[in-house]
């Protein structure tokens, strides 16, 4: 019977051992280094998810306020175009006729002052014949003054030129309701404008 070999676990070169001596002080020193390095890549970790979170935070209200930009743009149009016939009518219709009822109080006003600073000269009405009947029984009414009244066709309707002396004011209604058409028309045509190129 062959005999049995059984395998040796001891180490047979005891010079290869050697004895670890640590100084506390090394110890500590290793384990504050490692901490140290732990903690800073915890740090760097949260910076960088934080930067994440602030970034996609951003892409979405970015995102969110384009999306109410355009909404409220939208509903602003919405809103101008619907109420355009509406400024369009009065402008057209109301406007002309407001400012020829008007025209009485506004050369009442005008020529007040005139009256004030004038003896017994007349005050000479320069006006077209169409608004001779409103202007001139306004006058009479309120004021009394001596007036000249003088026709003149080439005139629009809403204007009166008011003489005393060499002193000459204007009445120009008509000008005032083009320019406020022209103005509505032309708020309406840069809304249109803006919509087209967002």
């Amino acid at each position: 019977m062959p005999l049995l070999k059984l395998e040796v676990f001891e180490v047979t070169d005891k010079s290869s051992h050697s004895t670890v001596v640590t100084d506390i002080s090394a110890l500590e020193e290793a384990r504050l280094a490692a901490y140290e390095q732990g903690y800073s890549a915890g740090w760097d970790d949260a910076s960088a998810a934080q930067a994440d979170d602030q970034s996609r935070i951003g892409a979405d209200l970015a995102r969110n306020l384009q999306t109410l930009g355009f909404t409220y743009h939208e509903a602003r149009m919405h809103v101008l175009r619907a109420v355009e016939p509406l400024m369009q009518e009065i402008v057209c219709r109301l406007l002309p006729d407001v400012a020829r009822e008007a025209l009485a109080p506004v050369v009442l006003e005008t020529l007040m002052p005139m009256a004030e600073n004038m003896a017994d000269a007349p005050v000479s009405l320069v006006l077209n014949p169409a608004a001779r009947p409103a202007v001139e029984a306004l006058l009479e009414q309120a004021t009394g003054l001596p007036l000249r009244i003088v026709e003149e066709p080439t005139l629009g309707e809403g204007q009166v030129y008011l003489r005393l002396g060499d002193c000459e004011t204007r009445v120009d209604l008509d000008r005032a309701t083009a320019e406020i058409t022209a103005a509505v028309r032309g708020f309406f045509g840069l809304s249109e404008k803006d919509a087209s190129h967002g």
